[in-house]
């Protein structure tokens, strides 16, 4: 600013100095270059990863629509069938049908697995099932889908497994190791000195705090477990003359359980040994029960499954509900101890018992690939044909899989 003066008759004109800057403006031209650096890289780097979500719907609950279209993914020539599960072998009525159904959840779609997508996903990873013939008959199915990706897929059995296989494409291996009480369990004959009044032959000692062998020492080798266990859990399976007896720490339990309690005892057992045994960041899963589809008697009773269509919901508590006593009623009740057992536990239920209810029509029956089977054994409502419903099955545990895997 110019400010004129008056001196000796004239006017002087005077120039101020420059303003002098402030203190702080150093600082303002440092913080507006890192926040120029800091919007430079968020522009330079790609998108935060999404953070994975649980299906928005419950993928156990819907219901089955007929889909002309739909096809199995393999057939009778996958080497990994067991003979009296592979129906279009031995030439089941209307397999056709049978596969044609697809579940639909309640409230959104369920993929069918895609078995490149799925290996990748599990490259250099492990799964195993652990428990009785219906988890093999899971393990079949999912073995036979996974083939489609890897057709160098070769049959595998070690680590104490039972069967399994390798896809050397990926380095994955799938395994089934047979331990059907899940706890440890050994015939013990009875004693000739005991004398024979009372029928007994012997006993199963089942030791309720020890896992079977089988199984008991796998847990670092597979980064996915699939536990099941209860439908040996029957007089049919330990009739009175061949009883289960119970023991804890080595001696018996009193006053002694009986199989139904036995079996609650052993699954909570089981389970805290999975907790705190089994690493954490391993994905573990108990497949509740599969559901029997016998009418008309028991399996020793002339029992049927002949039936050309799934049922209607209305008759799913006819046929499972326990209050009314038919051949079908143990699953839904053991369910329940499973469900209270696994309650504090970082184990997933895989709660495949109701959409597996509505499937009467997709068992072996009578065509169980072997002459005079059903003379000897009765059908076969029990497992499943192949390819049939436990493909579903794995649909949906490959999608639990890779959320768990994801949110890891």
């Amino acid at each position: 600013m110019n400010t004129p003066k008056k001196e000796a008759g004239r006017t002087l004109v005077t120039r101020m100095g420059p303003k002098v800057l402030s203190p702080l403006f150093p600082w303002l031209i440092l913080l507006t270059l890192i926040l120029l650096l800091l919007y430079s890289s968020l522009l330079s780097s790609p998108p935060p990863k999404p953070i994975p979500t649980l299906p928005s719907c419950n993928l156990f609950n819907g219901h089955w629509v007929q889909d002309p279209d739909r096809t199995p993914m393999y057939d009778e020539s996958c080497p990994f069938h067991r003979n009296a599960w592979n129906c279009l072998r031995n030439k089941r009525d209307n397999m056709g049908v049978i596969n044609s159904w697809k579940w639909v959840p309640r409230d959104c779609d369920l993929p069918r697995i895609d078995p490149v997508e799925f290996l990748g996903l599990m490259r250099n990873r492990n799964i195993g099932f652990v428990g009785d013939s219906l988890n093999e008959n899971m393990l079949v199915s999912f073995l036979c889908l996974l083939r489609v990706a890897d057709l160098g897929a070769k049959k595998w059995k070690r680590k104490g497994a039972w069967r399994g296989a390798y896809f050397p494409k990926f380095n994955v291996t799938v395994g089934y190791h047979r331990a059907v009480l899940l706890a440890k369990y050994e015939w013990e004959p009875k004693q000739h000195t005991d004398g024979d009044q009372d029928g007994l032959k012997g006993i199963y000692q089942v030791d309720v705090d020890i896992p079977s062998d089988d199984w008991a020492n796998i847990g670092d080798f597979y980064d996915v477990l699939v536990f099941n266990t209860g439908h040996w859990w029957g007089f049919d399976k330990f009739p009175k003359e061949t009883p289960l007896t119970f023991y804890r720490a080595g001696e018996p339990i009193y006053p002694p359980l009986d199989i139904l309690s036995g079996f609650k005892v052993v699954v909570e057992n089981m389970a805290s040994y999975i907790q705190n045994k089994v690493p954490l960041k391993t994905l573990k899963f108990w497949r509740l029960q599969s559901p029997r589809h016998f009418h008309g008697g028991d399996w020793n009773q002339n029992g049927s499954c002949l039936f050309n269509k799934p049922l209607e919901e209305q008759q799913l508590d006819l046929w499972f509900d326990p209050s009314n006593n038919g051949p079908n009623k143990e699953e839904r009740l053991l369910n329940r101890l499973i469900e209270d057992a696994l309650q504090g536990t970082d184990i997933q239920l895989l709660n495949l018992t109701r959409l597996s209810e509505f499937r009467a029509d997709a068992h072996p029956a009578i065509w169980l690939g072997q002459k005079d089977a059903v003379k000897v054994w009765g059908q076969d409502c029990m497992h499943w044909c192949l390819p049939g419903v436990p493909d579903t099955w794995v649909d949906i545990l490959s999608q639990l899989i890779r959320i768990g895997l994801e949110m890891q």
